[in-house]
């Protein structure tokens, strides 16, 4: 017999409830306040809209010096049928390690057998693998100085969407982009417009996140890799990430179906260095405003 989505919501809470009592210290789980209030209101009347997928991160103390190793989990709404997106991270991992620590978690996953919840199975695989990871980190930090300099890559992507009006979803594109060490712009209304900037995996965590599970009319319509032997933060054209909010136009009533001024757009792309960018996103050239 198929499993339902119900069925499989039934599952992710009571796994939460049980990741609840195994860290029930403040701020070993973060989890949005309103994310298993929303499951429960669906399981009541299954009528309506599937709730918003469930996502929390698990903070970890690994070895004797109980270095922080976070696990952000995305749950999809058919999880335990079909597989997490995990991801484990730690300001004490370079780079390479934290990629080769995440290569082996999906390892380790992919092989379970699938319907089984499997989050506890993963804290438990990020406590007893992470160490030597995060003692290959120290020894490399020790002698980087004795080391040819490491070539960073800024990664920039431009993401295009037809619109974006929802709360919910700007709080999702605010707080990943804060989470990531990402900088950049949200330009909300009609058209909307998202660009991040910073380490490669992150503006692709971030554009996995966003757009999970299914945000239709986005895509990310160009990408810059730069490479620096100096620190990526230098060549970042945002020093933050911005609420862009130019003058609309149109309707302001319940369809929200407003148009951002694009010459207002375009100035700000220019005053930045990317205004190349606007006819790239558009398909045409674009006009200052008066």
């Amino acid at each position: 017999m198929a499993v339902t989505v119900k069925e499989c919501l039934e599952l992710q809470l009571l796994e939460v409830e049980m990741l609840l009592s195994m860290f029930p210290k403040r701020g070993e789980i973060n989890l949005d306040k309103d994310a298993v209030p929303s499951v429960q209101r669906y399981l009541k009347n299954s009528d309506g809209a599937l709730p918003p997928q469930l996502e929390y991160c698990i903070v970890l103390d690994v070895g004797e010096a109980k270095v922080k190793v976070e696990l952000q989990v995305h749950l999809p709404h058919m999880y335990p049928q079909v597989a997490p997106q995990l991801f484990a991270r730690s300001d004490a991992l370079h780079r390479q390690q934290q990629l080769q620590l995440n290569t082996r978690l999906a390892s380790h996953i992919s092989s379970l057998d699938s319907g089984d919840l499997c989050i506890c199975e993963a804290v438990q695989w990020v406590k007893d693998n992470s160490l030597p990871y995060l003692e290959n980190s120290k020894i490399s930090s020790e002698h980087g100085s004795k080391e040819v300099r490491v070539k960073e890559f800024l990664h920039r992507m431009w993401i295009y969407s037809h619109h974006i009006y929802r709360q919910e979803l700007r709080k999702k594109i605010f707080d990943s982009a804060k989470k990531l060490n990402l900088t950049g712009f949200c330009l909300t209304g009609k058209p909307g417009v998202i660009c991040v900037e910073g380490l490669q995996e992150n503006c692709e965590e971030f554009w996995r996140v966003i757009r999970y599970p299914n945000w239709k009319h986005i895509s990310c319509k160009h990408v810059v890799n730069i490479e620096t032997e100096g620190n990526i933060d230098d060549i970042r054209l945002f020093h933050g990430f911005e609420d862009l909010q130019f003058e609309a136009h149109g309707d302001y009533g319940l369809r929200n179906d407003y148009h951002m001024d694009l010459g207002q757009f375009l100035d700000f792309l220019k005053q930045h260095q990317s205004g190349h960018i606007f006819q790239i996103l558009f398909g045409v050239e674009g006009k200052l405003s008066d």
